[in-house]
Parts: structure tokens; C-alpha cells; sequence
């Protein structure tokens, strides 16, 4: 039929790799109020909505470059953000509707399940059990307490590694910021870019995803 949009045609994915924030959650409140905590150390104020951007990238990258804070700085005020998420920040965040039941789906068809996250490992398996979503991932990979393998392709990589290296025909990553998109190229593997979370349409277009989707129902659909 003419101007009908027809539907992609996907690969059957066998394993793949979730980021967390702004993809399977949405953190925004527990965030950007767990930075403005932070910054109040300082002597700092800044609007909730000028810090989303904070939302996907290391911390410590973010203090630096919104805020100019030198390296001992950043570490510093990564310190005082924890002190706040860690204890209420972390559940000031909501799963997006349809995510639990898209992952039970695929569960259920056997693929293989992660989590590829700049967060800190012993936070992400926090926010997943809180939400009882853990059960669905084999592997939950983030970064480390200490400021180490934050950069995505480190994680994504990390990831795959504790996956036994699966198939990268077979593989994709699914994230809503381009570190997702560009680790997932250096990675040698797909990446679906979602525009729901926190990434700007031009921002994930421009690193060249495999797949854009706008909201969840469309992600489930194109996952198969």
C-alpha cells in the first residue's frame, strides 16, 4: 500500500547488552539531586534540568566538564554524590513502563541478557534488585568505586568478555546516549539507540546507531 511504513528488517539477536539508566530506568530525579548535593559542597547551585546531561557519562567526566572541577575535584565531589544516591538517590527512579515484561519475553526465548553500565557495578545490582529486575541478566557490567573502566567501550567489552564472547552478528547493544552507539562500534557489535531516555535525537543519529526506536513498544518490536 502506498506510504505504508514498513517494518525493519532485524536480525534475530541472541545475546544482548542493556544499559541502565535511561533505558531500562528512568534516574532522573535521584541524579540530578544527588549532583546538586554534591555541588552544595562546594558552594554550588545549578537547576535540576541543567543537569540532566549528567544522566549517562562517568561523574567524574561530567563534574569536570560542566563544572571545570580539576581531577581531585571530581573525585571529590563523586565522593559527595554517593552519600546522597547511596542512600536515597538510588530509589528516587522508576522503571519504564513495559521494560520488566519485554525482558521476560526474552528470557523466556532463551536469548541472553546484560547489563552494560557506566554506573558502578555494586550500585547497578542495587537498582535491579530493588526493582526485581535482576533475574534477567546473566552478567551485570559496570564501572568500578575507584574511578576505573568507566568509558563504555571498557565496560561493553568487559561484558562480553564475562559472556564468554558471543557472536557479534549475534549481538547488540541497546542505550540511549552515543557512548552506547560508539562502544558498541568499537566493540564490533549492533547498537539500537533509544530516544526515550536521555540522549537527544540528533546526539544518537549522528553516532550512526544500527536501529533507532522511539519508546519501549517499538524496542520489544524490533527485538523480536
Amino acid at each position: 500500500m502506498a506510504g505504508k511504513q514498513e517494518e525493519p528488517i532485524v536480525k534475530a539477536y541472541t545475546t544482548i547488552l542493556f544499559d541502565l539508566d535511561g533505558t531500562l530506568t528512568d534516574p532522573k530525579v535521584g541524579i540530578t539531586r544527588s549532583v546538586q548535593y554534591a555541588l552544595s559542597k562546594f558552594g554550588l547551585q545549578a537547576d535540576p534540568e541543567d543537569l540532566v546531561p549528567f544522566i549517562g557519562p562517568p561523574l567524574h567526566e561530567s563534574f569536570q566538564e560542566f563544572f571545570s572541577f580539576g581531577w581531585g575535584q571530581a573525585m571529590q565531589a563523586v565522593a559527595y554524590y554517593r552519600e546522597y544516591y547511596s542512600e536515597r538517590g538510588i530509589y528516587e527512579n522508576t522503571v519504564y513502563p513495559g521494560i520488566a515484561a519485554m525482558l521476560k519475553r526474552l528470557r523466556e526465548q532463551g536469548r541472553v541478557l546484560a547489563v552494560a553500565t557506566s554506573k558502578p557495578t555494586f550500585f547497578a545490582d542495587r537498582v535491579l534488585k530493588h526493582f526485581n529486575l535482576d533475574g534477567y541478566f546473566s552478567v551485570v557490567a559496570g564501572s568500578n568505586l575507584d574511578g576505573t573502566r568507566t568509558d563504555k567501550t571498557e565496560v561493553i567489552r568487559f561484558a562480553l568478555q564475562q559472556l564468554s564472547s558471543p557472536s557479534p552478528g549475534r549481538t547488540v547493544m541497546v542505550g540511549d546516549r552515543k557512548y552506547d552507539v560508539i562502544g558498541a562500534r568499537n566493540c564490533g557489535i549492533d547498537a539500537i539507540a533509544v530516544t526515550y531516555g536521555y540522549g537527544s535525537p540528533g546526539e544518537l543519529v549522528q553516532a550512526l546507531p544500527t536501529y533507532l526506536v522511539r519508546t519501549v513498544e517499538e524496542l520489544s518490536r524490533l527485538l523480536g
